[in-house]
């Protein structure tokens, strides 16, 4: 089959690998019907050393089970169904309290000889808690929205969650990539009424208004800082979502949050120690987020897409062949699409 490989930075090439086959009764062979590069890829892409091995691409994908393991139940073959960007049992200790990221006989798409999401199959560990049935048809005009499960909804619906948004909360986003877009959607969905997007690119802060952000905020640094403040009295708002994993963004959210407020980071960080001195401990500023356990939100958000309450679907603005997948990465690297689905 074919399936993406990334060699170094700028080096993404889609080869052919071997087929998956059930290895363990756990397992279940997913057939992807959409996948898509997610801006967590960007980061390999502008630094990962060069490599004579590659390293398996894609944690983002929805298919149709083709084969199922002895132990796995819930999902058959036939069945349309979205992966989370992390796998679990769905039955630890973790598992059971929300926390799939720690999940003792969890792991990652890609290394150790598990298949990436990039590709026309993969092989699930752990299929029967890892997997999700979605009870639409493989043509449904959903799809997009739909696969947003895998990641990006949910990493924007962990920030507003962590970071405690209800209707009494003031919001500040920082980044509008697509997690940021889907934190805004997050944040509407959980009650904000005030929600400010902090981005300069006009056509996503443009899909920000549409997904509930009541201000646009371009500037950035210390006058992007200023601008918030001047917009919320000089007080900040309760809630910080850090939708970007810079430094920068950190620091400007050091400078928006509200005394007693929340920074929750969901942005893959990019630096090292946090600058959190005296000053911030003692506004009683809480730090918060990590690593998003979307397979404990996704049944939760899985009905508001169905009905047609939200379309996270939108974030994604072009679409490719599996085989143009090195473009797909070229694109959002340059910054000329957000967000790009694969088609194998």
């Amino acid at each position: 089959m074919r399936a993406t490989v990334m060699y170094g930075a700028g080096d993404v090439r889609v080869e052919n690998v071997p087929d998956p086959r059930i290895q363990n009764p756990t397992d279940a062979i997913v057939r992807v019907v959409l996948a898509c590069v997610c801006g967590s890829d960007l980061w390999p892409y502008a630094s990962m050393p060069a490599s004579d091995q590659g390293r398996r691409m894609g944690h983002e994908f929805l298919g149709i089970v083709e084969e199922t393991g002895s132990e796995v139940s819930g999902v058959k073959a036939g069945d349309l169904v979205v992966a989370p960007f992390l796998w679990a049992d769905n039955t630890c200790v973790f598992c059971e309290e929300g926390l799939h990221t720690a999940c003792p006989h969890g792991g990652q798409w890609g290394p150790n000889g598990v298949d990436g999401g990039q590709g026309e199959a993969v092989r699930v560990p752990q299929a029967q808690g890892t997997l999700v049935k979605l009870p639409v048809a493989e043509d449904s005009a959903l799809l997009p929205s739909l696969l947003s499960l895998s990641d990006v909804l949910c990493t924007g619906h962990h920030s507003a969650v962590k970071a405690g948004v209800s209707p009494r909360t003031t919001v500040t986003v920082i980044g509008d990539g697509a997690v940021g877009l889907s934190a805004v959607l997050a944040a509407k969905r959980l009650g904000a009424e005030r929600i400010i997007l902090m981005g300069r690119h006009k056509d996503r802060t443009d899909l920000g208004r549409d997904f509930g952000a009541t201000d646009i905020v371009p500037e950035r640094g210390e006058e992007g800082i200023a601008r918030v403040r001047e917009l919320t009295g000089g007080l900040g708002t309760h809630a910080v979502l850090e939708c970007v994993g810079a430094l920068s963004a950190f620091e400007m959210g050091l400078g928006v949050v509200r005394p007693g407020g929340a920074i929750s980071r969901v942005g893959v960080p990019q630096y090292g120690e946090i600058p959190f001195g005296f000053t911030d401990f003692a506004k009683n500023v809480t730090l918060t987020g990590g690593v998003a356990p979307a397979r404990a939100y996704m049944e939760e958000l899985l009905p508001d897409i169905l009905e047609g309450k939200i379309e996270p679907g939108r974030v994604f603005d072009r679409t490719v062949d599996l085989n143009d997948t090195p473009d797909a990465y070229r694109a959002m690297a340059d910054r000329d699409a957000l967000k790009v689905l694969i088609e194998p």
